[in-house]
């Protein structure tokens, strides 16, 4: 199982990230990757996804479940077709930082952790064009799961906190065979614009 586990701080309190966080339908505005999410259910356990998403010439639209909720601190999830994958977000209550902005009154530490196992994908889940291999797809893939993680995170953060900051984002877990740190990751503002 490969495995991508990234982490930031929110300046606000854990109940208002919760609730962001379990409206997974918004979710297309984080990400270039994620095209439309369509949703079945109240956000509670049950709840069906439907998220589509876009690269290169693929599109793939990925089922979801989510499988346990604890608010404010955790959200459950697993993909129920195609993919043997499992994530979740954890919320936790921390002390202020040091290095908070003036304006921070309360600190949450926001984690996305999500294991799946990238030779459970079969040729049949995707429509390849011809002459190219899933093999070489994944390859492709896997840093872009990370990126897109990360990608997310930021965004979140911008619109929790109702500024841009460009937020620490630790990146605790990648995929095997994917060498990535902080200074690797590449997250691409809404204007377009690339950064590291």
């Amino acid at each position: 199982m490969d495995r991508v586990t990234v982490s930031t701080v929110v300046y606000t309190d854990p109940q208002s990230v919760y609730d962001f966080l379990v409206d997974f339908e918004r979710y297309g505005d984080y990400t270039e990757y994620v095209r439309r999410v369509m949703a079945s259910g109240d956000g509670g356990p049950g709840t069906r996804y439907a998220i589509q998403f876009g690269w290169w010439k693929l599109t793939y639209t990925a089922r979801s479940r989510v499988v346990a909720i604890d608010p404010p601190n955790e959200i459950q999830w697993e993909i129920t077709k195609d993919l043997a994958a499992t994530g979740r977000w954890l919320v936790e209550s921390i002390p202020l930082p040091e290095d908070a902005p003036d304006w921070a009154e309360e600190a949450t530490k926001v984690t996305v952790d999500v294991e799946y196992d990238p030779g459970s994908v079969g040729p049949s889940a995707l429509d390849l064009p011809r002459l190219v291999s899933l093999d070489w797809v994944l390859d492709k893939v896997k840093p872009r799961i990370a990126e897109a993680a990360t990608q997310v995170l930021t965004r979140i953060v911008t619109d929790l906190e109702g500024q841009p900051r460009s937020p620490a984002l630790t990146v605790h877990r990648t995929p095997d065979g994917v060498d990535l740190d902080e200074d690797d990751l590449r997250v691409t503002d809404d204007d377009g614009a690339t950064r590291r």
